[in-house]
């Protein structure tokens, strides 16, 4: 179907200023933040911005029935290409529909339509006493919706997990334009092991399986107090050895984030005045809950720490935490600095390997980008194994381009190599696809045949997962 019979169609269905299909509206869909849509120009013919369930559905069919491409999409801070058109045809933006349907205070629970981001959420949630603990690095930009689809998790998901944990139950667009209600249709339980699993089947589907239209979240009670630990380890081994010690101590910490050396040269080149110390590696541990509590964590931790680290301190007060978690805030920008004229590459920054290969994983990257002639920065959330890595490369440059595909490459079987995954929170995507197998085995063949029976047709977000 030619782009303006399309266009013409949607209209049938929408309103004129939620049909968008003038050239500069779907080049802002042609990209999200992977380095595979700066090199790629991927074009959606139309882009629709549906805010209910029944336009949803109508969009659906009609894709169905034509055989259309479907691309489901939030904010677009994705960083795998998952949710840009690889085959043209229509980018579902889901975005501007960010309504929070139901707080639920009596059952600890929320309800909302998948645009709502998530800083807003836990902002609103905050006068309830409740907060939702997933916690993205791109809180004030990205959305519930995007993170159901991704199955999210970042800096806190070593106590509080990932945003699987916290699904109850999902409103869910088919291919065909069905709607189905997983969880329960009438639903309020935190606990459900009635029939097939499939809030769990949609989770991290990444939009292969149906559009993502409602939400019903578990909310846990908002933490009373905080604290931060800081410990500067001149061995790089000693980190993840200091996090096992906690560990075994009986502390969960809600969070704990490495630095390694080229890190903390990155952000001290960027921001002087944060004059981390140069070490082979910080690590940070965050620890919540009542007061008392979060002071026998922090002072436990500060021991443990001592056992190795160079320097350590324990901090609650509001302004000394916000000092000692600035460097690892701003880890990400510094990155991209270490290189007057680089760029910040992201290609497959997000694996994840067991706690006691995280030292190992480090020196291999390191090691790499020796080999390709790449500045490297890794940091992560050790205390799941979730190694960042972020390539700093001139992107105008065709040899740079080809060694740091190439580096990424060996990232990934890196991963497999070291008992990992090839993502650890940022999803499969169009990034990782060719590693469906090499990760999963036979297992692909399963998804592949879950994915032909809901989807015959193959118009759901074609191209990614596998």
């Amino acid at each position: 179907m030619d782009k303006r019979t399309l266009r013409h169609e949607m209209l049938r269905i929408l309103d004129k200023d939620r049909v968008l299909s003038d050239d500069l509206d779907v080049m802002y869909y042609s990209y999200d933040s992977s380095f595979l849509t700066k090199i790629e120009k991927l074009y959606p013919d139309v882009v629709v911005l549906p805010r209910s369930t029944e336009e949803v559905q109508k969009i659906m069919r009609f894709a169905y029935e034509h055989g259309i491409p479907v691309t489901p999409r939030g904010a677009g801070t994705g960083e795998t290409g998952g949710s840009v058109a690889l085959t043209g045809g229509i980018v579902l933006d889901l975005s501007t529909w960010d309504e929070i349907v139901e707080v639920d205070v009596a059952n600890m629970q929320v309800i909302v339509r998948p645009g709502v981001i998530h800083a807003d959420l836990n902002d609103y949630l905050a006068r309830y006493n409740l907060f939702f603990p997933p916690d993205p690095g791109s809180s004030k930009m990205c959305t519930i919706g995007g993170m159901v689809a991704n199955n999210a998790s970042g800096l806190r998901a070593v106590k509080y997990g990932c945003t699987e944990q916290y699904v109850l139950g999902l409103e869910v667009v088919l291919p065909d334009g069905e709607v189905i209600t997983t969880g329960g249709m009438k639903s309020k339980a935190i606990k459900n092991v009635s029939g097939l699993n499939l809030t769990k089947l949609m989770v991290g589907s990444e939009g292969v399986l149906g559009v993502i239209t409602k939400i019903r979240l578990r909310c846990w009670p908002k933490p009373k107090a905080r604290g931060i630990v800081m410990a500067v380890f001149p061995a790089l081994d000693d980190a993840p050895a200091t996090v096992l010690d906690v560990y075994q101590a009986g502390i969960l910490p809600s969070g704990i984030e490495i630095l390694d050396q080229s890190a903390i040269r990155a952000v001290n080149q960027f921001k002087p005045e944060i004059a981390l110390p140069d070490a082979e590696a910080i690590l940070l541990f965050e620890v919540d809950g009542n007061p008392a509590s979060v002071e026998w964590e922090g002072t436990t931790i500060a021991e443990i720490c001592r056992r190795r680290a160079t320097q350590v301190e324990w901090a609650t007060d509001p302004q000394r935490m916000a000092s000692l978690w600035e460097g690892r805030s701003v880890t990400a920008t510094a990155a991209a600095r270490v290189r007057p004229d680089g760029s910040r590459v992201f290609a497959g920054e997000d694996i994840s390997v067991p706690l006691s290969r995280v030292a190992e994983t480090l020196r291999a990257i390191r090691g790499l980008g020796q080999k390709y002639g790449i500045p490297v920065v890794n940091y992560g959330h050790i205390g799941d194994g979730n190694v960042h890595t972020a390539p700093v490369i001139d992107p105008e440059n065709q040899a740079e381009v080809e060694k740091v595909k190439q580096l990424v490459h060996d990232i990934h079987l890196l991963a497999i190599e070291l008992e990992g995954s090839t993502t650890g929170e940022h999803g499969v995507g169009a990034v990782r696809r060719g590693y469906a197998e090499l990760e999963h085995g036979q297992a692909v063949g399963i998804m592949r045949a879950i994915k032909n029976t809901l989807d015959p047709k193959g118009i759901m977000n074609p191209g990614k997962l596998f």
